[in-house]
């Protein structure tokens, strides 16, 4: 009992009772407004960005997301959905082989240089965020793609 009576916070007075007391009610924080996208911006432009996987991004570079299928006996443009692009890989998805025929691979596809396509994001995912460096315009990007899946 010795022991906890020596740990015991020492007692409060007088205007440290109504400071105190300040803090302990149970009161719950505001709530955020929940915000849509697409109500956010124009109407028009929404659609257009929401619905294709090679969009234009801060920085002015083309960006494309695209769904890996590593393994494949060759690399091919399988699908062009709204969300992301189809791409299956011929090479195994280890030490970054992958990646690599993937970049070769779209550098192939959209007629560019190899130095102007870099992977931005998803280095171990199959979902990844493919990056642009060119004056391609996304449409022109996507018109490549298309033509590539057939």
């Amino acid at each position: 009992m010795n022991i906890l009576k020596r740990f015991r916070p020492p007692p409060v007075t007088g205007d440290q009772s109504e400071r105190f007391r300040s803090f302990s009610r149970n009161r719950q924080m505001p709530k955020k407004e929940k915000t849509v996208k697409s109500q956010a911006v124009g109407a028009g432009s929404a659609q257009t960005e929401v619905s294709s996987p090679v969009v234009r991004d801060k920085s002015g570079a083309v960006t494309i997301t695209v769904h890996a299928k590593p393994g494949s006996k060759h690399s091919s443009i399988t699908e062009v959905s709204a969300e992301a692009v189809g791409v299956s890989i011929a090479a195994p998805p280890t030490d970054g082989e992958a990646n690599a025929e993937l970049i070769r691979y779209l550098a192939d596809v959209l007629e560019l240089k190899r130095s102007h396509i870099s992977l931005d994001k998803g280095s171990r995912s199959r979902d990844k965020l493919i990056k642009v460096d060119s004056s391609l315009s996304p449409e022109e990007v996507l018109r490549r793609l298309r033509q590539a899946a057939g």
